[in-house]
């Protein structure tokens, strides 16, 4: 039983259905306004000061994120918090009644930083509803793609965007004992990444000037070529579609794509010793950093890189060919594995808009899928976006962001989820490059310009923090590159058998009805298109992305979103300041920072003491990133 929350249970063959008896199953509860202000009364009998504060939010062109926080002044803690997206973007309402060819150009409009990620899962949805099937060569080519786009996004993050974070700059101005000990204390990782000193290493992370955040950007720019050899442009490549891709491969190009990829061997073996230097220094320097950012260990992915061997794009098999993905599907609970089937994640699925500005909708017209298992009202497939803007409500409505639920629990997406369910799940293909143990993840890194060919291994961790999620991410970059390599050689192997073609023609029927998902993933994580194709046009279509999974607002019943409550457990350890004027928030700042929010943020803090607001810019967006 993979279900606590939700009434349903399995038969004998694994098929999910309602628990008999229950009344109205899908029925829950709304915590009202009333309620939770009753509990922050209860905080301030106790200690007499809360303050709580409400913010303007800042509309970006990418997006933006305001907080809204109560603080529990003399603890010097945050108890309760509201994140809030503040750009409604209807893709949805755009698809609604298009010709399903346009979906995968349109709908990686979505982001413009990882749109080809979007064009493969909208490609994967319309190929589950059409029931179309691309060639070995189609699949793996997307998988080559999809690599691409991991090897910008993760080294971006981890050196551009949260990488300054920890630099000497920054850790000057907010931690100066912390600098005082970096400056002599010995990186273990020296052999790998060649500085001697963590205050050397954290210098060379400095915005702008530092070697590691300048060699960061000629990195992204290398995964990028080499993305355009095989998918014509970036973003927003027009040569994924539904049944394969539209690009031309020739020996020549497989040779250039090499020259660049390889080009990742030293650099993967430097993220990881660079930030397991990093993240072991802080916390040495004080354990309380295991609290920044600390959540329960639940999280979801849906797996990526199909194995051209299995994937036939059916929802019927959706199941097996999940489970022989290069990552595995899967759902974390409290750092337990509950399922690694698409299905059991696609029916604990549900999207929440009681603190949204959306209506909520009427209409229920899919009961079970395509299996005859139950589906919620509020499961992607019967949503419908109906936007409503109205007054700021910290209490009620607040974010153009909805709520994405499995099992009624929030979850988190992100790279670092890729890296922990195919470590404990134990399910990952027979490869020479990438291996799970069942709690660690083992890569065999190939031998670089500089380096020697040498193991890595990620392990479980025993907390869940704002470290680790980077830490993970670090890893990642080697996964994904282990990945492109296995599938290098895939794509080689189908060259020499003469397996060349790339896409399956199809055409689009001008009456009937199907559905279809894609279960995919973005550089941040979990990524699903649900489509409803009737008489040959887009009858509906969702999109839940990774930042909406992680931004979200409360739950109905009241949980905070993975942001909120990140932000919430999050001690003040920043040392040097005397009043809200030279306060930096970094402490908090790399809380959110370890989601890699793809969008420009401002979080606003209250500090012990002062009436102001402190408000400081996160930008994680790279869409202005050359």
């Amino acid at each position: 039983m993979c279900f606590e929350n939700l009434p349903i249970e399995f038969d004998a063959n694994g098929i999910a259905r309602l628990k008999p008896g229950v009344r109205n199953p899908y029925e829950y509860q709304v915590r009202t306004p009333e309620q939770r202000q009753e509990v922050l009364k209860a905080i301030a009998a106790r200690n007499g000061q809360l303050v709580d504060i409400d913010y303007d939010p800042v509309t970006r062109v990418a997006g933006a994120l305001a907080f809204h926080s109560t603080v529990d002044l003399p603890n010097r803690r945050i108890v309760d918090t509201n994140s809030m997206a503040t750009l409604f973007r209807g893709y949805e309402v755009i698809l609604r009644g298009r010709d399903p060819r346009d979906a995968a150009f349109i709908s990686s409009r979505a982001c413009g930083v990882c749109g080809g990620v979007h064009s493969t899962a909208s490609a994967l949805s319309i190929e589950m509803a059409l029931g179309i099937k691309p060639p070995p060569m189609g699949i793996v080519v997307r998988n080559l793609l999809l690599s691409c786009e991991y090897l910008y996004d993760n080294p971006l993050h981890l050196f551009v965007l949260s990488g300054p974070d920890y630099s000497e700059t920054l850790v000057k101005q907010t931690n100066p004992e912390i600098w005082a000990k970096a400056e002599t204390a010995p990186a273990r990782g020296r052999a790998i990444h060649g500085y001697a000193t963590m205050g050397a290493l954290m210098t060379d992370l400095n915005p702008l000037t530092g070697k590691l955040y300048l060699e960061a950007l000629q990195m992204t720019r290398v995964a990028r070529e080499a993305y355009v050899l095989l998918g014509g442009k970036y973003p927003h490549p027009e040569t994924i579609i539904p049944g394969g891709v539209t690009t031309t491969i020739t020996t020549t190009t497989f040779n250039e794509f090499y020259l660049k990829i390889s080009q990742f061997f030293d650099y993967a073996k430097k993220c990881i010793a660079i930030w397991d230097d990093v993240f072991d220094f802080f916390l040495e320097c004080d354990p309380k950093y295991a609290d920044c950012g600390k959540l329960p260990a639940t999280m979801i992915d849906l797996g990526q890189w199909d194995h051209e061997d299995h994937y036939d794009a059916t929802y019927a098999n959706c199941n097996a060919w999940g489970e022989k993905r290069w990552s595995t599907p899967g759902v974390l609970v409290d750092g337990k594995l509950v399922t690694t089937r698409l299905t059991d994640i696609n029916v604990g699925l549900e999207e929440f808009v009681e603190h949204s500005y959306y209506e909520t909708w009427q209409d229920y017209p899919f009961k079970t899928d395509p299996l005859g298992n139950p589906l919620s009202p509020n499961h992607p497939w019967n949503k419908t976006t109906i936007p409503r803007p109205g007054a700021q409500n910290w209490k009620e409505r607040y974010s153009w962001s909805t709520t994405p639920t499995w099992d009624r629990k929030v979850f988190e997406a992100g790279a670092y989820a890729r890296v922990y369910l195919s470590a404990v799940a134990q399910k990952l293909p027979a490869s020479e490059y990438v291996a799970s143990t069942g709690n660690s993840l083992r890569l065999n890194l190939a031998k670089g310009a500089a380096l020697p060919a040498g193991v890595a291994e990620w392990k479980v961790p025993s907390v869940w923090n704002a470290f680790e999620r980077n830490r993970a991410r670090a890893y990642a970059v080697a996964f994904n590159l282990m990945v492109t390599m296995e599938n290098f050689v895939r794509a080689l192997d189908l060259q020499k058998r003469g397996e060349t073609k790339v896409a399956t023609p199809f055409e689009i029927p001008t009456s009937g009805h199907a559905i279809g998902v894609g279960f995919w993933g973005a550089g941040r994580g979990f990524l699903s298109h649900h489509c409803e194709i009737k008489d040959g046009l887009l009858a509906n279509y969702q999109i839940v992305t990774p930042s909406t999974v992680n931004a979200c607002p409360r739950t109905p019943w009241g949980d905070p979103g993975p942001y909120e409550q990140a932000v919430m457990n999050t001690p003040i350890i920043e040392t040097r300041f005397t009043s809200a004027d030279d306060f930096q928030g970094i402490d908090i700042l790399r809380a959110l920072r370890s989601f890699d929010p793809c969008m420009p943020c401002t979080t606003h803090v209250m500090v012990e003491g002062s009436d102001r607001v402190v408000t400081r810019e996160v930008t994680t967006c790279a869409c202005g990133i050359d």
